[in-house]
């Protein structure tokens, strides 16, 4: 009989995994697209809104207030009439560019193409 040790696979605490860890910063179905969005420039909230014309005002400011709480965005105020805000990548938000790029460049594979069509 082989007996195999599954409590090394097993996980109590789930922020111990390196993909959930990963996946309660930067996971659901907003963040990456924001980010993707800031990429590597200076971005105003309404032309995120424009860019991203499916979310709404708010879920918008809560997803980039939750990002600037995890250092991956910097808000810039300027004190002008009328005000702007401006968003951009910290050094932080940046070193997770390449691994978004990686997931677009799978998403515009057939394979991806295949379960988005096989699911519709």
């Amino acid at each position: 009989m082989v007996t195999t040790n599954f409590s090394q696979r097993f996980i109590e605490n789930p922020h111990d995994c390196p993909v959930t860890r990963a996946m309660s910063i930067i996971g659901g179905k907003w963040k990456p697209i924001i980010l993707n969005c800031i990429s590597n420039k200076s971005v105003r909230f309404g032309k995120l809104n424009q860019l991203i014309p499916a979310i709404s005002n708010k879920v918008l400011a809560n997803e980039l207030k939750e990002l600037e709480a995890y250092s991956l965005v910097k808000r810039s105020e300027y004190k002008e009439l009328p005000p702007r805000v401006e968003y951009e990548l910290t050094t932080k938000g940046k070193s997770l560019m390449p691994i978004l790029h990686e997931l677009a460049k799978w998403g515009n594979t057939n394979v991806a193409r295949k379960i988005i069509t096989e699911v519709r």
